[in-house]
């Protein structure tokens, strides 16, 4: 889906990149997955960049993972089955 927003021509010096896309897209994507309306996989498949990258942009910006005991105690099953 394809959605044209306009904004001021100042955004590009204020996100400091030339790529304005791009930012934006990673902004929108690491905003849902703060707001835990995403996973850390969908997040980066909305930001069109690796879980890694992702990853990265995440602590650049200071955001904390999603992750709290539940997903703890399912990796550890999970570890365990293998």
């Amino acid at each position: 889906m394809a959605v044209l927003v306009n904004f001021p021509e100042e955004i590009k010096n204020i996100l400091k990149t030339k790529n304005v896309n791009k930012e934006i897209m990673i902004l929108t994507a690491i905003e849902l997955y703060r707001e835990n309306k995403v996973s850390l996989g969908k997040a980066s498949e909305i930001a069109n960049i690796s879980i890694k990258e992702f990853l990265y942009e995440l602590r650049k910006r200071g955001v904390p993972l999603n992750y709290d005991l539940e997903e703890l105690k399912k990796d550890i099953e999970m570890v365990e089955k293998l």
